[in-house]
């Protein structure tokens, strides 16, 4: 579940030649990895190798380059933004060669049902997507089942190397359709122990053929034992599936600034480091994001967007005001600033905070798409209050661009959901009458302002999206800002004679 930004969706010439050279590099580093697997203990006798295997390793060979181009044209018609990114593309071969290096060993050096069948497939789904993880995972279990087959090397059998492939499709599309349900962790380890149910099934069933082709009895303990040895070995490579995927996930989750779901949570801890510094240099600013992210939640919720990115997005949209937080509203006590500063000199520094809050979260290494949602939740709306401002202190023409934020527009609905959603907030928190009505008219205004300025022409959010989007938010802001009765004084008279009074 990978949640990041494009710079541009148009596909040209030159995207599609840097994504063929990559894939070309990318397959020969795949190649080398696995010839260094295959004769790493060969290279003295390497010309014996190759006149008894090398028919063999050509054919090999082919069969992983077409599997591989395979890969080039589902991406190129399926899921084309991986290919705008080198990232990308080597995120995917990283995953690929993992998987290659690490079944291999423990082939080799425990057994073939030993292998973390689940891998590739928890890994693409997490980092990519569904989709990607399927195909991702077909293309993974057909890869080492060439290799397994025609690399010479006796480490299985036939009927073992065979089980192996349905063993690794079936484990890793198990993985996929219930990764959805897998919030936590630890729950990522019972799908692990889950996908061992089918890896030992087969397991079971071909052992049993086996001993029935042979004409051996069930009951013969020895034989018997060796199934069950093998079932042993399954479920090492299920549950070994599930742990590796834990270790290795925060590395490529760094290495390839990935937006996760599980980095999204860890990012929206309390101790997140960015959001710390928040609390303590900018508090008012940090309980605005908090109350925006409630609302972003709802949002996301009613157009069927991810609610993760959604509060995570609005957590960090206004981080750029620690620089200088007492400039803004909510942090401000009894003093303000601006009313010594110009009107021009005040909304610089208003709208500075959008471009600030970009460069803080990229210099934090933060995922991409939170730095995105922070430079455009304000688009290139104008600050309409020194722009009033300083229309009273002239007699001239003022060119509101001056007054205006820089963009970019929203690209994504999400970004459209917090520009919406802080907005919301912070002007249902300053009317007098936070009553359905009040609340219903003020969000309308805000939407509609924003159409008539051409905020959402660069996201693919529509008008019924909106509506959701509105009738949510309505619905939230009610039921914090709801009526409350007003309590009396009480007077409580005390054994000792005093009187005291509380205010409920």
């Amino acid at each position: 579940m990978k949640f990041e930004s494009m710079n541009s969706s148009v596909w040209t010439k030159g995207n599609t030649l840097k994504s063929v050279l990559l894939f070309i590099l990318h397959f020969f580093i795949l190649i080398i990895i696995t010839a260094v697997l295959l004769l790493h203990d060969h290279f003295s006798d390497l010309t014996a190798m190759m006149k008894a295997h090398g028919a063999n390793y050509l054919y090999m060979f082919f069969c992983v380059l077409l599997l591989t181009w395979i890969m080039y044209f589902y991406f190129f018609f399926e899921d084309r933004k991986v290919l705008f990114s080198a990232r990308n593309i080597a995120l995917v071969f990283t995953i690929l060669d993992a998987y290659i290096i690490l079944s291999f060993l423990l082939g080799e050096w425990i057994h073939i049902y030993a292998r973390p069948v689940a891998l590739v497939a928890l890994l693409t789904f997490v980092l990519l997507g569904r989709r990607d993880a399927i195909f991702m995972n077909i293309i993974s279990a057909l890869m080492m089942f060439v290799i397994d087959h025609f690399s010479g090397r006796e480490f299985a059998s036939h009927n073992e190397i065979y089980s192996s492939l349905i063993i690794s499709f079936s484990a890793g599309m198990i993985a996929i359709f219930f990764g959805d349900k897998a919030k936590t962790r630890f729950q990522i380890v019972g799908i692990g122990a889950f996908i061992v149910l089918p890896i030992d099934l087969i397991i079971f069933l071909l052992g049993l053929c086996e001993l029935i082709n042979a004409e051996i009895q069930t009951t013969q303990l020895p034989v018997f034992d060796d199934v069950l040895m093998r079932m042993g070995y399954g479920l090492f490579g299920g549950i070994m599936s599930a742990v590796i995927f834990l270790a290795v996930l925060p590395v490529f989750e760094s290495m390839f600034n990935c937006l996760t779901a599980f980095r999204l949570r860890e990012l929206t801890s309390p101790d997140a480091r960015v959001l710390k510094k928040l609390k303590e240099q900018a508090p008012g600013t940090f309980n605005h994001s908090m109350m925006v992210a409630q609302l972003a939640e709802a949002c996301a919720t009613a157009i069927g967007e991810d609610v993760d990115c959604a509060r995570a997005a609005a957590f960090y949209h206004d981080v750029g005001k620690m620089h200088n937080p007492e400039y803004f509203t909510e942090n401000q006590g009894d003093y303000n600033v601006h009313d010594e500063l110009t009107p021009e000199l005040s909304a610089d520094m208003i709208r500075s905070h959008a471009k600030e809050g970009y460069q803080l979260i990229r210099a934090h290494r933060l995922p991409q798409f939170l730095s995105d949602v922070a430079v455009q939740h304000h688009g290139t709306l104008p600050i309409r209050y020194f722009y009033a401002k300083a229309l009273k202190m002239t007699d001239g023409e003022l060119n509101i661009e001056d007054f205006s934020y820089v963009g970019p527009k929203p690209q994504t609905k999400i970004a459209a959901i917090i520009m919406i959603a802080d907005a919301s907030e912070a002007v249902v928190r300053s009317l007098s009458k936070r009553t359905p009505e009040a609340t219903e008219k003020a969000v309308r205004d805000i939407i509609e302002e924003r159409m008539e300025l051409d905020q959402f022409s660069e996201c693919d959010i529509t008008m019924a999206e909106l509506t959701k989007i509105r009738q949510a938010l309505v619905a939230s802001l009610t039921g914090v800002y709801h009526h409350r009765v007003k309590y009396p004084q009480l007077k409580y008279k005390h054994a000792n004679g005093k009187t005291t009074g509380e205010n409920l």
